[in-house]
């Protein structure tokens, strides 16, 4: 039986985008069942001793900037640090993938679209328009999952995931939890292949 990994993210992060490709060959390489859960990264920030990226001293500010061309590099991307539409409201974005998986569709090739279509492309992907059209472009039914993101029951799904996320010990995204073990960070991705290959029993904060 695969071993189950909870994938908590935000199509609003670039971490996510930047780890979303090892983090899929190593899903891949070690047969994982992957439970996607986007969420709502502003409350989970501020809920956990987080800072908006606005809010933070200029010095983390501009460290971030260097940390994404390092990984940008490091990753083998082509993007953009600063690109045009965003920081975006990813409720919209985040839904989509949640009525993709309800219906029972592979997610990834849509979630790998849509991260390139924001930071390579600089699309606005709080716009339903642009969403349909990349949904439809990984042939899923657009129009049906931007009006179903949309939908009360959507946001209640999304509001779980950031109680599912509070409960796991996830603070930001992307969060990969094996076991109950929490890698947090595009960063942490190698660590958590070694996991994996040790098959050794998950760390505890106690």
């Amino acid at each position: 039986m695969p071993r189950q990994i909870d994938y908590y993210f935000s199509l609003q992060s670039p971490w996510a985008y930047i780890g979303h490709r090892l983090f899929r060959d190593v899903v891949a390489a070690h047969n994982l069942d992957v439970n996607h859960k986007p969420v709502v990264l502003v409350d989970l920030f501020s809920e956990t001793g987080g800072l908006p990226l606005l809010k933070r001293h200029p010095v983390r500010q501009r460290y971030r900037m260097v940390e994404l061309q390092r990984w940008r590099d490091k990753r083998g991307l082509e993007f953009k640090v600063q690109p045009a539409n965003w920081p975006f409201n990813a409720r919209l974005a985040d839904g989509v993938v949640i009525a993709a998986i309800e219906a029972g569709h592979d997610v990834d090739p849509f979630l790998r679209r849509a991260f390139a279509g924001i930071w390579e492309d600089e699309l606005n992907l709080a716009d339903a328009a642009t969403l349909v059209r990349l949904a439809d472009d990984c042939g899923l039914p657009g129009k049906t999952l931007v009006e179903r993101s949309g939908t009360d029951e959507m946001g209640q799904k999304y509001e779980q995931n950031r109680q599912d996320a509070l409960t796991a010990d996830v603070f930001g995204s992307p969060a990969y939890v094996l076991d109950g073990e929490v890698f947090w960070g595009q960063d942490r991705i190698e660590l958590l292949v070694d996991a994996l290959k040790s098959g050794r029993a998950p760390y505890r904060s106690v």
